[in-house]
């Protein structure tokens, strides 16, 4: 990345804590508790509770270290809590559970891409409408049922298709709703999960029903828009196909079992979409979704220095780094200093190389390393060669605005991409415009 220009919101984020040295973003993923709520106790000196999942979020009030907290569900880093009577939110790095806590399970959320989209009783166009919601609206995902997503509208189930809702933040999709087929020639649907309760109708053999979940022998469905239960004996899961992601059509990959994929619309964007994807067992699966920026000027279709642009390409990954302690990544870490600079003069020997001032005549120019947009990132391996004029110091880093020829996203996003980022799963990154993504 060339140097930041001013006005780039690229200002590090505080700690919600007193204890100096960390920070913290709230992301968009709500994690609800399947079951009771849980205690964690305060290990800050001191932690403050904003009104928000984040440091942007006003203060409302504190705690102290020791205190018990009954946390109600999980936003990001984000624990959401009551404060005297109100909401409120503290960092989850500055708490922890007492006795044996079972962490939160995960809902979904996704946020509408179509400028309006129907709400439906059922998971399909045949079912009746249900009233609507519009683009950008969160919607909170309980699960899938094929191509729909099962949604509560205003008290009520409903559906919206998939194809016009995207996920947000560090989304992981929900988990497919399981087909069942009935075998039986006629089945009782019943209101209560046991033949002493009343039967609410019937479905009939080779009828699909879509369980919700099971309770000992009986299985509950949505029966005509309300809940019913039928006998496990007669019916049958049915095969369900995994949907195809599109990692699964790259060919360039080689030995690759971690991939970051950096994707926009076009190349005069600096908005990007993050996603990345872990081979498990011989398939692909998608790990996170993100939103992030790209350089001023959008992706770069040949790179030169300084164009505010960022290479488009399928790079290695190198040097992790950060201007706090290793958070937690198997790649290498290197912890920047004052001292530290990248060299973008293309006339230095040293070129396109991490370094320490003084300069001695070594570079007449140079990026200052020690600065917030750096608080966590890692190199991608951009320009190897060193080829005078081509482009300096391509990373993966902290920012929400744009960036001079880097990619960006929160630093709640570049924390967790270096967690998961495992050097012996040879990690690439793929940055493309979206109709240019069968290259590879």
């Amino acid at each position: 990345m060339k140097k930041l220009m001013v006005g780039m919101a690229l200002t590090a984020t505080l700690a919600t804590a007193v204890t100096p040295g960390f920070g913290s973003i709230g992301g968009n993923q709500e994690k609800a508790y399947a079951a009771a709520t849980v205690t964690y106790k305060v290990t800050a000196s001191k932690l403050n509770v904003r009104s928000g999942a984040g440091t942007t979020y006003g203060i409302i009030g504190s705690v102290v270290k020791g205190q018990t907290l009954s946390v109600m569900s999980k936003s990001g880093s984000w624990y959401k809590i009551n404060y005297n009577g109100r909401t409120g939110y503290v960092s989850s790095d500055y708490v922890q559970a007492s006795g044996t806590a079972t962490p939160p399970a995960e809902s979904t959320m996704y946020t509408v891409t179509a400028s309006t989209l129907n709400v439906r009783s059922g998971a399909g166009t045949n079912y009746a409408s249900i009233g609507s919601v519009k683009k950008g609206q969160k919607l909170s995902v309980v699960s899938k049922s094929g191509s729909w997503y099962k949604i509560n509208y205003n008290g009520r189930t409903g559906y919206v298709s998939s194809d016009y809702v995207q996920a947000s933040g560090t989304a992981t999709p929900p988990a497919e709703s399981t087909t069942y087929t009935v075998t039986a020639s006629t089945l009782n649907v019943r209101s209560g999960a046991g033949t002493n309760y009343a039967s609410i109708g019937s479905v009939t053999k080779g009828q699909k029903l879509s369980v919700v979940s099971k309770s000992g022998s009986w299985y509950k469905i949505n029966y005509n828009g309300r809940t019913g239960y039928v006998s496990s004996d007669y019916v049958q899961a049915s095969a369900t196909t995994s949907p195809k992601l599109v990692v699964d059509s790259f060919k360039t990959l080689g030995n690759a079992q971690q991939v970051i994929l950096v994707t926009a619309d076009n190349y005069d964007t600096k908005s990007a979409k993050i996603q990345t994807f872990e081979k498990v067992d011989g398939k692909w699966k998608q790990v996170l979704t993100a939103n992030g920026v790209l350089g001023q000027k959008g992706f770069a279709l040949s790179k030169k220095e300084g164009d505010m642009e960022s290479p488009t390409g399928k790079y290695t990954i190198g040097t992790a780094f950060g201007r706090y302690a290793n958070p937690g990544t198997k790649l290498p870490y290197r912890k920047i200093t004052a001292n530290d600079v990248w060299v973008d003069d293309s006339k230095s020997s040293l070129y396109n190389t991490w370094q320490q001032k003084p300069a001695n005549g070594r570079w007449t120019s140079a990026e200052n390393m020690d600065i917030p947009a750096y608080d966590y990132g890692f190199v991608i391996n951009y320009n190897e060669s060193r080829t005078p004029g081509k482009g300096s110091a391509i990373f993966f880093h902290v920012g929400t605005n744009y960036t001079a020829g880097c990619t960006a996203t929160s630093k709640e996003q570049v924390v967790s991409i270096l967690k998961w980022l495992n050097p012996e799963k040879n990690p690439v990154i793929i940055q493309s415009p979206v109709s240019e993504l069968d290259k590879y």
